[in-house]
């Protein structure tokens, strides 16, 4: 039973520029927040209001604010006071925060400008932010110092806060085509598997997909078939733990055929049920041209 059914969360993400707020911001988005970066605190009830609204797109929010708009930061520490009473809805304020020498560094190594700099060095502009950021530093719920983080273990910090008490986000697609139909431009793993024997030649199987079991049984009966299913689970049990180790959101695995009806779809199918056995992921499984290759057959 999830017993954050119904519970509208609000997290806003701010803190020094440059401690790695876009960071933050991406890994809440993979999270399943609806992110909002750089907007003005003014317009911050205005998206409370919208949350209580019961729009079930709006459940869970991430805003981004910071001294970017300058004009409008004098307003933030009064807004979250408000929001922060707020009984029908969790808000948390997430702080980053970085040592001096280090946001200095990596000005220098982005090329970026400060937001408060106008000219002047960037150590200024930091230190003159940290002292505007004072009473907004104090309000936070959660504070995080990135001055030894990397990236990588920012988001991994950042999701082992607040994905409530789930192991992982990490997501595996696996998916069919057809190669005339064009390779999936969002793969990241594509597999060939036109060398297996194909059902198209036998006309009883020719208008079935890999989802019928005469299809599946099929393709799976010859031993070009085994000797390369062991091989790619092989890969695919040593690979898939690195990608999420690396920070990884999601991975697609493309299975191609042909057409994108029997061999790819028989495959893909097996692929995702061993793979679902041996790991705890969320695996989703698809098949983008068997149905029209299917009609493509009944024509013909």
């Amino acid at each position: 039973m999830n017993t954050d059914e119904g519970i509208k969360k609000l997290i806003v993400v701010t803190g020094m520029s440059g401690a790695g707020k876009s960071v933050a911001i991406q890994s809440l988005e993979d999270l399943g927040y609806f992110c909002i970066d750089n907007l003005p605190p003014i317009l911050l009830p205005k998206i409370v209001e919208l949350m209580q609204e019961n729009n079930d797109s709006l459940s869970k929010v991430a805003i981004g604010i910071d001294l970017r708009g300058k004009s409008f930061f004098d307003n933030l520490s009064y807004e979250l006071q408000q929001v922060t009473n707020l009984t029908d809805i969790i808000v948390q304020i997430l702080y980053l925060d970085a040592k001096d020498r280090v946001l200095v560094t990596r000005y220098k190594e982005t090329r970026r400008t400060h937001p408060l700099s106008e000219g002047g060095s960037p150590l200024t502009a930091i230190q003159q932010e940290r002292q505007l950021l004072a009473d907004l530093r104090g309000m936070a719920t959660h504070m995080i110092d990135t001055t030894e983080m990397k990236p990588k273990a920012l988001r991994s910090h950042i999701i082992e806060l607040f994905n409530n008490g789930k192991d992982h986000i990490f997501k595996i697609n696996v998916m069919s085509f057809g190669f005339k139909h064009g390779i999936p431009i969002d793969a990241d793993l594509v597999f060939d598997v036109r060398f297996l024997p194909n059902p198209y030649y036998i006309d009883t199987l020719r208008p079935l997909t890999g989802l019928d079991s005469a299809v599946y049984d099929y393709v799976m009966k010859w031993k070009e078939t085994t000797i390369f299913y062991n091989k790619l689970m092989d890969l695919l049990k040593f690979i898939m733990p690195g990608y999420m180790r690396e920070g990884k959101s999601q991975v697609v695995i493309a299975i191609g055929c042909t057409g994108g009806q029997h061999r790819s779809v028989a495959l893909a199918e097996r692929i995702s049920h061993d793979l679902k056995d041996f790991f705890d992921f969320e695996l989703n499984t698809s098949h983008r041209d068997a149905l029209i290759e299917g009609k493509l057959n009944e024509k013909a």
